[in-house]
């Protein structure tokens, strides 16, 4: 499966500019797949390293920073040359042996002729006192769950991909069964590589639940294993009942409904330690519609939403069949499951923040809200056939220079002050 991350890499590996890279992304979306797919193909030979399997490597790095030793030590543990220009060195789970996470500076400033990428699930947890990160010295990628355009792509081909990226947009709409059958398939397997290349390969619904199941096992795992006795039944507790969280109407994160009298110093560094695993997005609320939208940040107020869809839809059982073959699927449970995919399309394709707003009296609300280069652009994720947009033209009048943006099921129009761009393609915001 092509990822879009992998474009990415090959403009790094040319950068006159470049630095040693750093990926970052949850357990088991794809980063080793991807980064072993690279090398592979764009280097004459490449030298890979797991710090979690290999307690030599730790050492390597223990014994100080002179780039020329390190990497002398490498040939000699791995049996291979590093040939500057010609080798990557790829370090994996480098969380494991944060002084190797150090030791880019290094390899910034006394050795930048090589290519090396480094890759974690847990670097945000990782950084052991002592150990400083590399500020400024590493460019720095984020690897996510598939979306659904590298969806389309493995299942349907590259010239759909291509149309439904780079094609205009109210030309898809003789697409549109074959797009929704393609979301629908999607809701089900959301974004994770080893689900989808399962369903690629015909494996049975139930097989393919049982992965998604087996990575969530995985994840409670991870939990244990690295969380502080003193806040790991809290980070379950705020990792459970974010489904329910995002079915109330109003999907803002309550402490009370995860604990009656639970406030926010009783979950906050759980739900920090969620974000900085990966597992989770956080939404802030913004307390005023300006630019840029980052001033009027409001601290307080959030929503939390899960890494993936698919994995969702296993954390709660939904229906198999509800998902696949229900025609109605899209508005189903109140609109959480399209709310959900929604913002993960946005966060693979946008590269400003996203927020959501609503008003001090409670009677505005915009899903998401995010800015163009200098309008403001909110977003109305509707799930069924109402489209009514009553909160979005209160919005609009308010602000007159905004871009409402209006996701649903509905074809595209362009009316006198509202797009409305259809569901399957949430990932083209980024084009306004």
């Amino acid at each position: 499966m092509k990822r879009d991350l992998y474009d990415q890499l090959l403009r790094w590996k040319d950068s006159p500019t470049r630095k040693p890279l750093v990926i970052q992304g949850a357990r088991q979306v794809g980063k080793t797949w991807l980064i072993k797919e690279f090398g592979s193909h764009e280097f004459e030979r490449m030298v890979v390293l797991n710090c979690d399997k290999d307690p030599r490597i730790k050492e390597i790095f223990d014994h100080g920073y002179q780039i020329d030793r390190i990497l002398s030590d490498i040939e000699i543990l791995t049996s291979q040359r590093i040939v500057a220009g010609k080798t990557l060195l790829f370090i994996d789970e480098v969380g494991e042996a944060p002084k190797a996470l150090a030791a880019l500076k290094y390899f910034q400033e006394d050795a930048p002729e090589y290519h090396v990428i480094v890759a974690g699930s847990l670097l945000g947890l990782a950084i052991h006192e002592g150990v400083s990160y590399p500020v400024g010295k590493t460019d720095e990628f984020k690897l996510y769950p598939l979306s659904f355009a590298e969806f389309v792509r493995a299942k349907a081909g590259e010239l759909l991909y291509e149309r439904l990226i780079h094609g205009q947009i109210e030309e898809l709409s003789s697409m549109r069964t074959v797009l929704t059958d393609l979301l629908r398939e999607y809701y089900f397997t959301g974004g994770m590589p080893e689900v989808v290349q399962g369903y690629l390969a015909s494996m049975a619904y139930e097989d393919l639940r049982g992965i998604q199941k087996r990575i969530l096992a995985d994840y409670a795992l991870d939990i244990s294993k690295h969380a502080s006795s003193a806040i790991l039944g809290r980070i379950h507790q705020v990792w459970n009942s974010i489904p329910q969280q995002l079915a109330k109407r109003n999907s803002k994160f309550f402490y009370g409904d995860i604990q009656k009298g639970a406030r926010a110093k009783d979950f906050e560094l759980a739900i920090q330690w969620l974000l900085d695993a990966g597992l989770i997005y956080k939404i802030p609320r913004v307390r005023k519609a300006g630019i840029p939208l980052k001033y009027y940040e409001d601290f307080s107020a959030f929503k939390l939403y899960l890494l993936d869809h698919g994995l969702m839809g296993a954390m709660t059982d939904a229906p198999i069949s509800d998902i696949l073959l229900n025609k109605n699927v899209f508005e189903e449970y109140d609109g959480t499951f399209t709310e959900q995919y929604v913002l993960e399309q946005l966060i693979c394709s946008l590269t400003t923040g996203i927020y959501y707003y609503d008003s001090d009296t409670g009677k505005l609300e915009i899903d998401f809200l995010t800015q163009g280069r200098s309008q403001l652009i909110p977003i109305e994720v509707k799930a069924g056939e109402n489209l009514r947009s009553k909160s979005l033209k209160v919005f609009h009048d308010t602000f007159p220079h905004s871009i409402p943006l209006r996701i649903s099921m509905s074809d595209y129009r362009h009316q006198d002050w509202l797009i409305n761009l259809p569901l399957y393609t949430a990932c083209r915001v980024k084009d306004y």
